[in-house]
């Protein structure tokens, strides 16, 4: 039987992540009762004090066991912490060293969504790849720069350490990790249960470009904002450089510090941005869209589309089009 730590930190706890995490894996070992093998999880709520509670104003929880009394675990899952990052990873710092020395004893070690900066806060993803909520990427950038983040992703698995994107894309993580344990028919059986896309892996579709300007280099701030009023036109580098006073060097160096984008990579997101916005509610085809955003060939828009969202302009706007959405909210 695997021992599943779930930990029930310091601050505004996710309930959704603790809810979903605690029912899934109860709900499969009912299943594997119910066809007389033995449970495979054992799933217990682990704090830092016994006196430590989370309330939602509704619903209270505390937890069963505190970490000096857990000496071997197999699972630990770090639920999404809500609030100012540094005083949360402040008020949950001695959970570190307990998940480095289990880690160490062959603990898998999970985050769900911003759970990834207490994960990182341990030193475990130094120099590895993690995922988190897209919206926090930029801070977490900032805390942790040696931490390859893929923001774009849904779940990574690395060394027996696991990340998921935002939000409700834990479940896929908890669903992947049903599957490792309890096998592929189980994680399927479980995916229709709780209705979730057993195969989605990428948060790219719900991304919204909100080009970075949490710098202090006006410059460039003034290169970014006219790239955003005038995307539709065509606009070299040389260009841009020329409007900051600055070579063309210089000036790409400038901006890639500041925006975490190439000049050209800035440019073709803010154009997909605005095919998002125009696929989601007007009544344009692709290829009008296509133009309006200042783009003439179609391969190569189709191509630039897919690589930021992860699927292709028509799929979005049969996914995402106003006219489409509707009637499933009615």
């Amino acid at each position: 039987m695997k021992h599943i730590s779930l930990l029930i930190p310091e601050g505004d706890v996710s309930f959704s992540n603790l809810e979903a995490t605690y029912k899934m894996f109860t709900k499969v070992n009912e299943a594997l009762q119910r066809t007389g093998q033995e449970p495979l999880f054992q799933v217990q709520l682990v704090g830092l004090t016994q006196d430590a509670r989370i309330t939602n104003g509704l619903f209270s929880i505390q937890p069963e066991r505190v970490v000096r009394e857990v000496s071997k675990t197999n699972v630990i899952i770090i639920p999404a912490v809500h609030g100012d990052m540094p005083q949360v990873i402040a008020a949950n710092r001695d959970f570190g060293p307990w998940i480095v020395h289990q880690h160490r004893q062959g603990a898998d070690v999970v985050s769900l969504c911003i759970g990834a900066f207490i994960l990182a806060s341990t030193g475990l993803l130094s120099g590895r790849s993690c995922t988190t909520h897209w919206l926090a990427a930029d801070e977490f950038r900032k805390m942790f720069p040696d931490v390859h983040l893929l923001p774009y992703k849904i779940i990574t698995d690395e060394g027996g350490i696991y990340t998921s994107g935002g939000a409700y894309s834990s479940l896929n993580l908890i669903l992947y990790l049903v599957e490792k344990y309890a096998g592929r028919n189980m994680a399927i059986r479980a995916s229709k249960i709780f209705e979730i896309d057993i195969d989605r892996h990428s948060q790219s579709p719900f991304i919204i470009f909100q080009g970075q300007k949490e710098h202090h280099d006006e410059a460039i701030k003034k290169v970014q904002e006219y790239i955003e009023q005038n995307f539709q036109h065509k606009m070299t580098v040389e260009e841009l450089a020329e409007m900051a006073f600055l070579s063309r060097r210089n000036f790409e160096r400038r901006f890639k510090k500041a925006t975490s984008n190439t000049v050209m990579e800035y440019l073709q997101r803010v154009k997909v941005e605005a095919a998002k916005l125009s696929l989601e509610t007007s009544q344009d085809n692709v290829n009008e869209v296509m133009y309006s955003v200042g783009y003439s060939d179609t391969k190569a828009f189709r191509a630039t589309f897919k690589k930021i969202t992860g699927i292709s302009p028509l799929e979005y706007r049969n996914k995402y089009h106003k006219a489409v959405a509707e009637p499933i909210m009615r």
